[in-house]
């Protein structure tokens, strides 16, 4: 058996830099440290930053005022910054770059009069966070059949925006729908995808011709670990979703003489450690480990203001 293993995987760097920001708080400030949601989607982060004294929490309500508020990798609405200012809450924001400069368009096309058509998945949080920047003029389009029935007031006046963790192939469908249907659209620039989730994507690619598994490890949560999955699928390759090695069995592993791993840009590497461990653990004696070549991605954000130092 042999075990491929994709490049890129695993953090990209705004997870990096949400993990770093809340340990570094709770070295600066002492715990408890306050985090509006997972700071990441994954649940060996979420109960390492928890052993430190990170509390999780969904809406300032439930932090005690004066305490210090860490936002979410994911983005907040405004009303949920207010919450916090209301409470008296200290906020360091931990938002993904790339989402603020979501929510940095939204304004602005807000401002110009546009209403925008937002490509995403309702419910995820980052959706959540950039639609409540101007939830009356954001429409939500999650499929084709969604452009179909949108209503503006004026066609030519409306601008698309995307859900960050959405690659330009998962959108490039809705927004041909949408460029077809509005000729006038002012359509997302190619830098709004995450550059990570269209990596991690494209690293998959590479290696689905010949395998017959594609182990991605992620949360359940993590939309791009969930379109890694779906893009395997998609190709023909049976593929499981794992949070940790435990989750692997014999059965999985029957009969594939070549098995693919990769993993979410939530996913620390120690998780897909355990994981080639656990085939090799099934496989005894046999299984051969291959890496692709590795792809420095060459991103790095910034820590905020009150942690540089």
């Amino acid at each position: 058996m042999e075990i491929h293993l994709a490049s890129p995987r695993g953090f990209c760097a705004g997870v990096d830099r949400a993990i770093e920001i809340v340990e570094l708080a709770l070295k600066r400030y002492g715990p408890p440290v306050y985090v509006r949601h997972e700071i990441v989607h994954n649940r060996h982060v979420v109960d390492g930053l928890r052993s430190k004294g990170a509390v999780f929490v969904e809406h300032p309500d439930e932090v005690p005022a004066g305490s210090l508020l860490i936002f979410s990798a994911h983005g907040v609405s405004p009303a949920v910054r207010e919450a916090a200012d209301r409470r008296g809450l200290r906020a360091i924001d931990a938002t993904c770059p790339l989402v603020t400069k979501v929510h940095v368009e939204a304004q602005r096309f807000a401002r110009e009069g546009y209403e925008i058509a937002l490509i995403g998945h309702a419910g995820h949080v980052e959706v959540e966070g950039t639609m409540g920047e101007a939830p009356e003029q954001i429409h939500l389009v999650e499929t084709v059949d969604d452009v179909a029935k949108l209503e503006v007031r004026d066609p030519s006046k409306i601008a698309c925006l995307t859900q960050t963790t959405l690659s330009v192939d998962d959108t490039r469908e809705i927004v041909a729908a949408l460029r077809a249907r509005f000729p006038r659209i002012r359509l997302p620039r190619k830098d709004d995808i995450c550059y990570a989730t269209q990596n991690r994507q494209d690293a998959v690619k590479v290696l689905l011709d010949g395998t017959d598994l594609m182990i991605v490890v992620g949360a359940p949560e993590s939309s791009n670990s969930n379109r890694l999955v779906e893009l395997a699928r998609k190709a023909g390759t049976r593929a499981k979703l794992v949070q940790t090695s435990d989750e692997i069995d014999a059965a999985d592993i029957a009969d594939a003489r070549r098995i693919g791993v990769t993993a979410g840009a939530s996913t620390p590497e120690v998780l897909v450690e355990r994981v080639v461990a656990r085939l090799r653990e099934l496989a005894p004696g046999t299984a051969e480990v291959r890496w692709q070549p590795r792809v420095d991605e060459g991103v790095v954000f910034q820590l905020p203001s009150e942690l540089r130092d």
